[in-house]
């Protein structure tokens, strides 16, 4: 099993867009999928949720549970998902779904990476482009590196 935080199996183009819930649903899925959390953790991304928004802007959204959620995180890791059309996250349009279940404090790097990636247009508008799952993963894998 590899110690990566993204893989692979882990990025998804979707053929459909989902409502906001179905995409926190379907990005936790991925994360139950791994291994990287139990079920319950998906509930938390959802109670988090009915909180406070995890638009970003930019097109991304970056879905995580609650401090109590932790209970249910076995190790961390990302899971990524790309809409073929902009969901609405609470009044922002929202391509990107990035499940994320971090370990201690580890979400808190992964996430300024993540940031950078989609702060920078040229990038967002690579990752947009990106015809295939493998090349979507080549751009934001770079969120692996140590």
């Amino acid at each position: 099993m590899s110690d990566d935080i993204l893989t692979p199996e882990r990025v998804v183009l979707a053929d459909r867009t989902p409502t906001r819930e179905e995409a926190i649903r379907d990005v936790g899925r991925l994360l139950v999928e791994a291994g990287a959390v139990r079920p319950g953790y998906v509930d938390s991304m959802l109670a988090r949720e009915a909180t406070v928004s995890t638009s970003m802007g930019n097109y991304l959204a970056i879905p995580h549970g609650t401090n109590e959620g932790r209970e249910f995180i076995h190790r961390t890791a990302l899971a990524v998902i790309r809409y073929p059309s902009a969901i609405d996250w609470d009044g922002d349009e929202v391509r990107f779904v990035v499940g994320i279940a971090g370990r201690e404090n580890e979400h808190l790097e992964i996430l300024g990476r993540i940031a950078v990636l989609f702060s920078d247009d040229d990038d967002v508008q690579a990752l947009l482009a990106a015809p295939d799952a493998a090349a979507l993963f080549a751009i934001i894998s770079a969120v692996n590196e140590e």
